[in-house]
């Protein structure tokens, strides 16, 4: 799938995928999808509610955390990185683009390895994640720099 981008072993984000790429994620031996686009978005190919029951149906679980840029906010991030924790691995992550899903992500993957915002944002960069919204960059930053795990 184009703009699909590997983390690493446990994890990789992606845009929006159909019904036909859900199938697909799972025959290529994902075990989770992750979805973080609200109902109400516009341009979606398939609902949260029809996409838990694809993915089902594909043998997967299915988590979804909507998130906006209007509702972003660290309860939000450490919900995701609560039940991140239990979720079957590999795990197939997305939002439209696939910015939130890798935010949400690299967020986790920075607290748990000690980074500070800057260098989350930096690593970020370096594995082609083009953040073009400075509200995200913002709350990156100062959610990786007050957490520690």
């Amino acid at each position: 799938m184009e703009g699909t981008m590997k983390i690493n072993e446990e994890v990789t984000v992606g845009p929006q995928p159909n019904q036909e790429e859900i199938c697909e994620i799972g025959k290529n031996g994902f075990k989770t999808i992750v979805n973080f686009r609200a109902p109400h978005e516009k341009d979606q190919p398939i609902n949260p509610q029809a996409e838990e029951q694809i993915v089902k149906d594909a043998d997967m679980e299915y988590l979804h955390i909507p998130v906006s840029m209007n509702s972003l906010d660290e309860s939000l991030v450490d919900q995701f990185r609560e039940q991140y924790e239990a979720l079957p691995k590999p795990i197939f992550a997305h939002c439209k683009s696939g910015k939130r899903a890798g935010a949400m992500v690299m967020m986790d993957l920075a607290v748990k390895q000690g980074m500070s915002g800057e260098q989350t944002l930096q690593k970020a960069e370096e594995m082609g994640f083009e953040c073009d919204k400075p509200e995200l960059i913002e709350f990156v930053k100062k959610y990786v720099n007050t957490h520690s795990d």
